[in-house]
């Protein structure tokens, strides 16, 4: 081959080689940049994850340098149960704020004011005496059902125990029936300081909720007389 034939060779093998470097130079780069703070407080940077940091946070950035994502630490399996519990009660905790701030909002809505909340309190007690009431009525019954079980009885006063069996067992039965109607009137009175309980309750959290609810009242701005007499103007006679 000639002298100026591997001359000419070499100057095209030179040009292709500039214009392949050049298009390469122009292709958008499509690879992330690993950065993170190592246990030494060192920066690393790589252009894969980086090994010294899997026990620690690292972020992936683009060419420009601007964060792609984050990526957490590699956790062992009972590292990542323990996150896993973690994030678990932190929802569970949201869930039960947002539950008790939907309660809130109801009760505020039922109740706009103590009227309201004494009205239906007035009513929930208003239905323990009705019941009540039903029950006592049931006594004076079976007390008068009784004297007359008790006139029966003085035909037999020098010796009870020659009362028939069926008069016996109908005292016998009312004297049960007069104690179970006062043993439900003693627990309607307990009912009773269960429904105050409960609305003194309701009570004390409604007024933290109404006073939270009462916006402070923004003053009026004073008048050009006013402000001048604040600042020590003649006084107007």
């Amino acid at each position: 081959m000639s002298k100026s034939a591997w001359i000419l060779g070499g100057v095209l093998l030179v040009c292709l080689s500039a214009e392949t470097a050049w298009a390469q130079s122009q292709a958008p780069s499509t690879g992330g940049i690993y950065t993170c703070v190592d246990r030494n407080g060192r920066r690393l940077t790589a252009d894969r994850p980086i090994p010294e940091c899997l026990d620690r946070e690292q972020r992936e950035l683009s060419p420009s340098g601007t964060t792609r994502r984050q990526i957490g630490p590699s956790l062992t399996e009972l590292e990542r149960a323990a996150l896993e519990a973690q994030q678990r009660k932190e929802a569970e905790e949201r869930a039960r704020v947002v539950e008790e701030r939907r309660r809130e909002r109801a009760l505020v809505a039922r109740y706009p004011d103590k009227a309201a909340h004494d009205v239906e309190r007035a009513a929930a007690i208003q239905l323990v005496d009705d019941v009540t009431a039903i029950a006592e009525k049931r006594i004076v019954e079976l007390k008068q059902q009784r004297k007359t079980f008790d006139s029966e009885m003085e035909f037999y006063k020098k010796d009870p125990n020659k009362a028939p069996m069926a008069l016996r067992r109908k005292i016998g039965e009312n004297e049960e029936s007069i104690a179970e109607q006062q043993r439900f009137i003693a627990g309607q009175e307990q009912e009773k300081r269960r429904v105050h309980q409960r609305f003194d309750a309701e009570l004390a959290q409604l007024r933290k909720l109404w006073d939270a609810q009462r916006v402070p009242p923004v003053p009026a701005p004073a008048s050009a007389g006013a402000a001048a007499a604040s600042a020590g103007g003649p006084a107007a006679r």
